[in-house]
């Protein structure tokens, strides 16, 4: 099988400097979704068509091919962009798809190989699909065996072929012996001047080929050419990720307000609260409570971790079992042992901290001057009092305590005692003196009054 990948669409609608097909969908580049999607399937040889200039988008492809459609004259013309590609690749099944359907299913294009392998092995195999509202979509006419006859686009079509509810996703498998011949075939004698890749079906049944359809759910071959579609699509890919997260054995007590990514892996017995958002690149293992109104990216979460309300992982943070960070706790590029506890609005980035440690309240690593970041090391069992400063680079030694209120910049022995605080001071009956002659002051502006 060789698959061409159809991203040469300017995206006008998107109103973006971006290439469509790179817009994110479950933080991962529609394109993306789609070459993984031919992966999963087997693909033997993939080639994605995109214009001229897109060098970001065929950077973002790699390693797969790239043909370039230089002028954009419709999708017919786009699959014969890859012409070179295809006869060097020869293969029984050509398979023709697009950039902005992120949402197709590998059990679907695997449905459809399987019909054109089936006897009769009808020419070609589209992808129908039933719409609430079928409107503008060309229509799929089968004749009285069921077979596909003929594709009529909606301003085409008559009422009759109107009221048929079957519609084209543009998504196809062709003989790969037929298919470049009959691709050339194609004319463009029509309105816009362009080569419409549905004239294949007329082309391929006067040659006697057979033409077939294969039904697909809506959802997956939505196309995506506006913000609003992007926003659609990303709705849908949501609650596929949550179905199968709770499918595997995650609780989620409000599923309709969590985002996950594309690749959020998630343990049993996980348990997020609501509003809680997964960016790219998250791993949690069994038995992880994740909190309300949490943001979580790169990160990976042993067993038995608390996180949360309110805190934030960011990329780098690795957190060993039995951990506990607690609400507006910041961790960034951190590492975190088995049962350390970072409960309370703090900052803890570039530091690597050993297991059984206290972070109090209103701790900070400063791990950057201006220029560089360095690394604060926080040893086993160690004790950071609230409001503390640990100025990077510097070590704290394992056991060590650093009384509240300290700035730390140097490094602290084993079983230590660090504390920078200023000497108190009392001054005995001096609040007692002030409040008496604050509250006279205020009694005689009010008789001014």
């Amino acid at each position: 099988m060789t698959a061409v990948v159809l991203a040469a669409g300017l995206g006008t609608r998107m109103k973006s400097a971006t290439p469509k097909v790179l817009h994110k969908v479950a933080g991962r580049p529609m394109i993306n979704h789609v070459l993984a999607t031919l992966d999963e399937i087997g693909a033997d040889h993939t080639v994605v068509v995109v214009g001229d200039g897109m060098g970001a988008l065929a950077e973002a492809v790699r390693p797969h091919a790239t043909a370039v459609q230089r002028e954009r004259l419709g999708t017919a013309h786009a699959v014969l962009a890859a012409r070179a590609y295809i006869e060097a690749h020869p293969a029984d099944d050509l398979l023709v798809l697009y950039g902005d359907t992120p949402l197709i299913t590998a059990g679907t294009l695997r449905a459809m190989l399987a019909a054109r392998r089936a006897e009769p092995r009808p020419g070609v195999v589209v992808l129908g699909f039933e719409p609430a509202e079928p409107g503008p979509y060309g229509r799929l006419i089968l004749d009285d065996a069921g077979r596909l006859d003929a594709i009529v686009e909606a301003k085409d079509a008559t009422p009759d072929q109107l009221a048929v509810g079957l519609c084209n996703s543009g998504v196809m498998v062709i003989d790969g012996a037929g298919a470049l011949d009959w691709l050339s075939r194609i004319g463009n004698a029509n309105a816009k001047g362009e080569f419409y890749l549905t004239d294949i079906i007329a082309v391929a049944r006067a040659e006697g080929a057979a033409t077939a359809v294969v039904n697909g759910d809506a959802d997956e071959v939505l196309g995506v050419n506006s913000r609003i579609e992007l926003a659609e699509a990303e709705a849908i890919a949501q609650r596929r990720l949550r179905a199968r997260a709770m499918a595997n054995g995650a609780t989620m007590t409000d599923p309709a307000t969590v985002h996950l990514s594309w690749d959020t892996d998630l343990g049993r017995d996980v348990v997020i609260g609501p509003n809680v958002v997964f960016g790219p690149g998250v791993r949690v293992a069994d038995n992880v409570e994740i909190r309300a109104f949490c943001h979580i990216e790169g990160a990976s979460i042993a067993s038995n971790t608390v996180i949360g309300p309110f805190a934030r992982l960011r990329p780098g943070a690795d957190l060993g079992a039995g951990v506990h960070v607690g609400n507006f706790v910041e961790i960034k590029a951190a590492t975190l042992g088995e049962g350390t506890k970072v409960n309370h609005l703090s900052y803890v980035g570039d530091s690597d901290v050993g297991e059984g440690v206290n972070i109090g309240a209103g701790t900070i690593t400063c791990n950057y001057d201006g220029h560089v970041k360095s690394k604060t090391v926080i040893g086993a069992g160690a004790f950071i009092g609230s409001n503390t400063a640990l100025v990077a680079p510097v070590t704290v030694g394992a056991g060590a305590i650093v009384g509240a209120g300290s700035a730390i910049s140097k490094d602290v022995a084993a079983g230590a005692l660090a504390v920078t605080r200023a000497e108190q001071k009392e001054v005995a009956g001096w609040a007692d003196r002030f409040n008496a002659r604050r509250r006279k002051e205020k009694r005689d502006r009010n008789k001014e009054g």
